[in-house]
């Protein structure tokens, strides 16, 4: 049951929440249960209820959601406000017809709810190099209606031409780029610079970047914004911070120094407008 496997998947729809599996979404969504800490027993009543994936609406786009095995799926499932913080500040700075950049994209979260955002005249490019993952970006892409969303199958990185990932245990959403020994299960994937995607995907501007490569962050942006002409520096940007400790450079601070200043923090996210 997963469009990775599947070259015709069902139809969205097909996955739609029985009535005792609404009533606990519905439940959760207005009760302290959206929160993470319950979104894993969430999920157990959920499967038991229905097993297999739903399908649902989240910030304007059409998902369907695999939350078995994903946290940003459980989050978005369960949490009607997931990432709404985020996703507010940087429908704030970008105008309809814009351009937004996802590196990190995962299964659409913050792609598809800003595509419907910058609308048919804008670009959303959608970055994500796991081939299940990005099947399913795919599918939600097409059940949304949203062909101003590019879809790039590769990682972000310091080089054009290859790296591997792999995933941390049951999180489909936490794989990452390996930077020390490589497990049994990680995979060739193609990497390209920021600039290089930004070149082929034909964006001249960039108004907003949201990066979430779990602690690969510095080294897609150190060298962006070394290289790159001030011109493709976005306005506004969204960077994941939880995996700060895994940095080699500080690409936070090096971001301060060229002009960027704090807009505000989440628990995941620091938030930078260009001055």
């Amino acid at each position: 049951m997963t469009p990775d496997n599947d070259p015709s998947p069902p139809p969205f729809g097909a996955f739609a929440p029985n009535a005792a599996q609404a009533l606990v979404i519905r439940m959760a969504h207005g009760s302290g249960l959206k929160r993470g800490a319950f979104r894993p027993m969430l999920t157990r009543v959920v499967n038991m209820l229905g097993a297999g994936p739903v399908d649902v609406g989240y910030q304007g786009a059409n998902f369907r959601f695999y939350h078995q095995v994903s946290a940003t799926e459980r989050g978005a499932l369960f949490n009607p406000d997931y990432n709404r913080e985020e996703l507010d500040f940087l429908r704030s700075h970008v105008p309809p017809g814009g351009v937004v950049v996802d590196v990190g994209a995962n299964v659409g979260t913050f792609a598809l709810p800003l595509a419907r955002h910058v609308g048919p005249d804008g670009l959303v490019i959608a970055v994500e190099p796991h081939p299940v993952t990005h099947a399913r970006l795919s599918f939600n892409r097409a059940a949304s209606a949203l062909p101003q969303v590019r879809l790039l199958a590769v990682a972000a990185g310091e080089s054009d031409g290859e790296v591997l990932i792999e995933t941390d245990g049951d999180n489909l959403g936490a794989s990452h780029i390996v930077t020390g020994e490589a497990g049994a299960e990680a995979f060739k994937v193609p990497s390209l610079r920021l600039q290089t995607i930004l070149a082929q995907a034909g964006a001249a501007r960039v108004d907003a970047l949201k990066i979430d490569v779990e602690g690969f962050e510095d080294r897609v942006l150190t060298g962006f914004f070394r290289d790159a002409p001030a011109a493709l520096w976005p306005r506004a940007v969204v960077i994941e911070h939880l995996s700060r400790d895994e940095w080699q450079n500080d690409c936070l601070a090096d971001m301060l120094g060229r002009g960027y200043r704090e807009s505000g923090r989440t628990r995941s996210n620091t938030l930078l407008l260009r001055s």
